[in-house]
């Protein structure tokens, strides 16, 4: 049996149902949490957003790299949607406390391993909300001068943005609601979940 959910999600979930971009799935799933996305919309989402990637570079080749660790799922299933000679390179920030707010600050905590001076980059990335994450790293990676630079965003929350950017490639446009699988974790739970969910507020810890 569904759970009860707050009046507050509740209202959340009506403006979701009007969203143009979003499609609520009256599916209950792993620990009652309701579906956003299911794996098959995830899935042929992707593979649109790779499509437009291959035909962009134009039989160039690519560097994709990952923002870790929400990203990794999606960069997985992004670059066998690419049909172009692609190589992987990771970072990781710290910006995400154990909860669901944000600190505001980021901070670097794995750097490129590979160089990028010339290259086609792809930074692909999980959720653009407050925008600190790609600004920042967006800032880094122009000073190591790569021959192009685009963004790749699996979620995108522009009514949390702070700093002005925005990704060329973005999967689904939602509210400001909090989700959870698909590489995407509540501090590091619920990132092998197939589906991604959305996390009432009131849902048990």
């Amino acid at each position: 049996m569904a759970r009860l959910i707050s009046s507050d999600f509740q209202r959340i979930l009506a403006q979701l149902l009007s969203a143009r971009d979003t499609v609520i799935m009256a599916t209950v799933t792993y620990q009652g949490l309701e579906v956003l996305y299911t794996r098959q919309q995830i899935a042929d989402r992707v593979a649109e957003m790779g499509a437009q990637i291959t035909r962009d570079l134009n039989d160039e080749k690519l560097v994709m790299v990952g923002v870790l660790k929400g990203a990794a799922i999606f960069l997985a299933d992004l670059a066998r949607c690419v049909s172009v000679d692609t190589t992987f390179d990771f970072v990781a920030v710290s910006s995400y406390g154990k909860g669901q707010r944000s600190s505001g600050a980021v901070k670097l905590i794995k750097d490129l391993d590979e160089p990028i001076e010339g290259k086609n980059v792809l930074i692909v990335e999980d959720i653009l909300d407050t925008g600190l994450t790609l600004s920042y790293l967006r800032k880094i990676f122009v000073q190591h001068k790569p021959r192009t630079l685009r963004m790749a965003a699996l979620l995108d929350k522009p009514s949390r943005r702070i700093e002005r950017i925005e990704a060329e490639y973005v999967g689904f446009s939602i509210p400001n609601l909090f989700v959870i699988g698909y590489g995407m974790d509540y501090a590091e739970r619920y990132r092998n979940l197939p589906d991604i969910c959305l996390m009432s507020p009131d849902h048990p810890e």
